[in-house]
């Protein structure tokens, strides 16, 4: 089977440019997919993450850009699409974009439950479905184990009805991953959301290895630190040693976390469609082995 670069995936957005009717996906064959361990439902390695940049005016302007970026997700063959209702108008947007002419059936929608109380949270869990124009919402998760034991008995009762697949648990910080550990053992969610970057490497040490273990789902959110990977490298070219895995330093930071057995997804978040582009790249061609891996650590921690 032909691998794909980053390079080729750009060159290939740009030539498909030309040939309507032809994804991405349909000339690569698609993105890498790792397995949700508790169905073993393909997910493409690299989602789109909504956090500010989502939360805008619905203008014809701003809902074309954003469906613009969204396109280029489905058109490499990813899905994933992660909000929150603390993200002010994203939910909304997605809607928006949905009705702008995205299909549903491309999308596996994930959002969160940021409220206290169960009513408070059923409510607000059923109005994200109605926001993002959905009858079914593909993984709900506690956002920052707020009122966790509440929240995830509910999750399960709307699974049971129908309305949510899968359930999750989030944060993004180090300093919740114990508090996360624990409630991963006592709930066994589906997935877990959390900051994992070659700038931040605390869930090598106790989350990623219990989610392998427990057979967890897990996605990665602040995969560039908000920016200070690429302020860190700034001036830099590429290693010479990285040049056969990567095309940017975006593809560098990307794939040394999607290559983590126990990652399913990174989802970067961008208002530009350019840059979404750039971030797809890193779902196609070789990811770095474990040695690789130790050799990016060691020199970006020498940076």
């Amino acid at each position: 089977m032909m691998t794909w670069s980053r390079r080729d995936v750009i060159n290939a957005g740009a030539a498909l440019g030309t040939l309507p009717g032809l994804s991405l996906a349909d000339a690569t064959g698609g993105m890498r997919t790792k397995p949700i361990p508790a169905t073993a439902e393909a997910l493409p390695v690299i989602g789109l993450g909504t956090y500010n940049v989502f939360d805008v005016a619905s203008t014809p302007e701003q809902i074309a850009t954003r469906k613009e970026i969204v396109d280029h997700l489905v058109s490499a063959g990813g899905s994933l699409l992660d909000t929150s209702p603390m993200y002010d108008r994203s939910e909304n947007v997605i809607g928006d974009v949905i009705d702008a002419g995205v299909s549903r059936a491309d999308l596996f929608l994930a959002t969160k439950v940021w409220t206290d109380g169960r009513q408070a949270g059923i409510a607000q869990m059923k109005r994200s479905a109605e926001l993002m124009k959905t009858d079914v919402i593909d993984l709900m998760q506690v956002h920052n184990l707020r009122d966790t034991a509440i929240h995830m008995a509910s999750i399960q009762e709307l699974q049971e009805e129908g309305l949510i697949r899968y359930s999750g648990l989030t944060h993004y910080t180090a300093g919740a991953q114990a508090a996360l550990a624990r409630d991963m053992q006592t709930y066994k969610p589906h997935f877990i959301q959390i900051n994992y970057s070659l700038g931040e490497r605390e869930a090598e040490q106790q989350v990623l290895p219990l989610a392998e273990e427990l057979g967890i789902a897990v996605l990665i959110n602040r995969p560039f630190q908000a920016g200070r990977l690429f302020r860190a490298v700034s001036g830099k070219e590429l290693p010479e040693f990285a040049q056969d895995f990567a095309d940017s330093w975006g593809q560098f930071f990307l794939k040394f976390i999607v290559s983590h057995p126990a990652v399913t997804c990174a989802i970067p978040a961008t208002s530009k469609p350019h840059h979404m582009t750039d971030n797809l790249g890193a779902g196609f061609g070789e990811l770095p082995d474990a040695a690789m891996r130790i050799r990016m650590a060691d020199y970006f921690d020498s940076l």
